[in-house]
């Protein structure tokens, strides 16, 4: 039996665990929340909502295509919903061992079932954030075409490749903490550098294509294309995306591998 058919195994024997852990990390998260879990959109609709205010007067004239009176709201609304989801996966992954410390040191149970955990919950407050911007789009008056099935295989491409980014980083911080002080700066300056805010026709050509070597850009361009456009994604970025997946979870798992023992000792 090869090491991916006993690491698919031992994730299906453990199905239970990881889904309950996933509830109790949901709950315990708004537990004695009057709200519950509209926090874990609020941050990004607040977000949509200052800049839409700001910049849709000025950015309104650069959407063609987008067949509404509220193109930069509903743009704008596109890119967050990828870039939230890539960055809670990189955000929970970098403390992930840090903070399950203890139970990594009282309990014993296959320890990359935390990665799982992380996984989930991180896709589930995505799909609430999809359909409350779902809801926004029809207030709108902007109704999805077929093209959103398409964020069924971004969303878990997404996902994954934001994981294995997560895992590294998640390993390092164990052992040196400035990677948990480092990780969110580089994660603001990428969000400066993706197209989310704005697009990438403001930019001077010549430049451009520094924007495009930000492994995100083809991502949320991608969330672009299926939720405001409602266009397939590029077949070529999704390939690239799978590819660039693959490489970050094998450095991610590997890393892993080498130094899981060593991280308890230092936890």
């Amino acid at each position: 039996m090869t090491r991916l058919q006993l690491k698919t195994q031992q994730i299906w024997q453990n199905r239970f665990f990881i889904l309950t852990a996933i509830k109790m990390d949901f709950k315990s998260r708004f537990s004695r929340s009057l709200f519950g879990s509209v926090w874990a959109i609020l941050n990004p609709l607040v977000m949509v909502a200052i800049y839409a205010f700001i910049l849709s007067k000025i950015m309104q004239a650069k959407l063609p295509g987008i067949e509404s009176s509220y193109a930069y709201p509903i743009y704008l609304i596109s890119g967050i919903i990828g870039w939230t989801l890539f960055t809670e996966v990189i955000s929970r992954s970098l403390m992930v061992f840090i903070e399950n410390g203890h139970y990594l040191k009282k309990l014993s149970f296959p320890r990359s079932n935390l990665i799982f955990i992380v996984l989930g919950a991180s896709l589930i407050n995505s799909g609430i954030f999809i359909l409350v911007s779902i809801a926004i789009f029809l207030i709108l008056n902007f109704y999805p075409s077929s093209s959103l099935l398409w964020l069924i295989p971004l969303e878990i491409l997404t996902a994954l490749f934001a994981l294995g980014i997560g895992i590294s980083c998640g390993v390092l911080n164990v052992f040196l903490r400035d990677i948990g002080q480092v990780v969110p700066i580089i994660l603001q300056l990428l969000f400066w550098l993706t197209p989310i805010v704005y697009t990438i026709n403001i930019i001077p050509q010549d430049v451009q294509y520094l924007l495009e070597l930000n492994p995100v850009f083809d991502i949320i361009n991608m969330y672009h294309d299926v939720l405001a456009y409602q266009t397939a994604p590029s077949m070529q970025s999704m390939a690239k995306l799978a590819l660039i997946t693959l490489i970050a979870n094998i450095i991610g798992l590997t890393l892993y591998r080498k130094a899981h023992n060593q991280i308890v000792e230092e936890l």
